[in-house]
């Protein structure tokens, strides 16, 4: 099936830009506590954990979260409609909010797994907006939809990383102040979601063919190779990105510097949205996916360059940049090659082996990081190698799906 999406928006896709605006608005919102966390979640793991090498442990209990959780809300939003799944995922971000403030206060390193768990039912209904962007949208509007949605974490990048400014300190027990405020932001988004008019994904006709099982869909070419290129396109993103701020504190610069990297780092990953869109439907989602794998070789490059902050900075913009054109190009793939009846079955299986690949990512950060070499410096050069096979295997991946025989 063609991954090439005709220009031009029909009159039709009016609910669909209606929902886009709302999806926007709770990436914008709700999509804040990412980058929060993200920040913090290393730092207060370290904080906490018995061993320095536990110290990203609770980032990858959120991917673990989200990556059990897909499984599940997926389906579960096919039966029951998107609106169901985001409030789950809403409470789910609150209720792991609060119980890492109590893990805080009592100083529980266990408590705050638990807590960052609960995170992860959040972050993977986050992860389905993109998809929710499209099931009301035609195919000409289906790449814009995606990657405006994407485009309303422009908002959370900036507000994320400056809350935690204002937020780390302002109680006695630090970071306590920054969780306090995601329980907030999750009350507040919740109410967008009564705004959303998807209706329930199609139930299978009797014309239809079965529903195919995983192994069945991951042989269709374009489905295993664009699952791949989501995989080390978020994977690698989050290896680095969870080392970040370890990195800049322990090179001898302030918390207050990993803060503003990180920003730079999501306003890279969501500001091209505006017109990676229009670049897909131009140029064909294959060859943004590609770009963006470049890009992200280009970004470990600059990384093992050195550590001043000038090296951070570009390192995480390129880093961001990559993930954008890599993971919306390859959602754009996805989106375009099951039957509508398969969307909950397809979807779920994605983001299950996409976040997968992510906790791996983020387990193994912490140890490269702390674990490898003895110093910050030497940590950082091992988490960078680290990207080299992974974008080979993509890359190769996209290579032989260009080559192949059109079926």
């Amino acid at each position: 099936m063609s991954t090439d999406i005709p220009i031009g928006i029909p009159d039709t896709d009016r609910r669909a830009k209606r929902n886009v605006a709302v999806l926007v608005a709770a990436q914008a919102i709700l999509g804040s506590q990412m980058p929060m966390i993200f920040v913090i979640g290393g730092l207060a793991g370290q904080m906490l954990a018995p061993n320095a090498c536990l110290a990203t442990l609770p980032i990858s209990l959120i991917v673990f979260g989200s990556m059990t959780t897909a499984p599940w809300l997926s389906p579960l939003m096919q039966r029951m409609g998107r609106r169901t799944g985001f409030l789950i995922g809403a409470m789910g971000g609150m209720i792991g909010a609060l119980i890492c403030v109590l893990a805080l206060s009592k100083g529980s390193f266990a408590l705050f797994l638990l807590g960052s768990y609960m995170t992860g039912i959040y972050m993977s209904a986050q992860g389905f907006f993109r998809f929710a962007a499209a099931d009301t949208a035609s195919e000409a509007f289906r790449p814009k939809a995606i990657s405006y949605v994407m485009a309303g974490g422009l908002l959370s990048a900036v507000l994320g990383p400056q809350l935690v400014k204002v937020s780390t300190d302002a109680t006695a027990i630090p970071f306590v102040g920054t969780y306090a405020l995601v329980i907030g932001l999750n009350l507040v988004g919740m109410a967008l979601f009564f705004l959303l008019d998807i209706p329930k994904a199609p139930p299978r006709r009797a014309t239809d063919a079965p529903a195919r099982s995983w192994l069945e869909l991951l042989s269709q070419p374009t489905i295993a190779v664009a699952i791949i290129c989501a995989m080390v396109s978020y994977a690698l993103m989050n290896l680095v990105m969870t080392s970040t701020p370890l990195a800049v504190v322990g090179c001898g610069f302030t918390e207050g510097n990993a803060a503003d990297i990180v920003t730079g780092h999501v306003l890279a990953m969501f500001a091209p949205s505006f017109f990676t869109g229009h670049l897909i439907a131009r140029f064909g989602a294959t060859r943004i996916v590609a770009l963006g794998l470049v890009i992200l070789g280009i970004a470990g490059v600059v990384a093992l360059q050195g550590v001043e902050l000038e090296n951070f900075f570009l390192a995480l913009v390129l880093l961001g940049l990559g993930w954008n054109f890599g993971f919306i190009g390859a959602t754009t793939m996805l989106a375009g090659a099951h039957e509508p009846h398969e969307r909950g079955r397809v979807q779920g299986m994605n983001d299950a082996l996409v976040f997968g690949g992510v906790v791996l990512a983020s387990l193994a950060s912490g140890g490269l990081m702390n674990c490898s070499g003895g110093t910050p410096e030497a940590g950082w050069s091992a988490v960078n190698l680290a990207m080299v096979p992974f974008l080979t295997l993509a890359g190769g991946a996209l290579i032989w799906l260009t080559l192949r025989p059109q079926d």
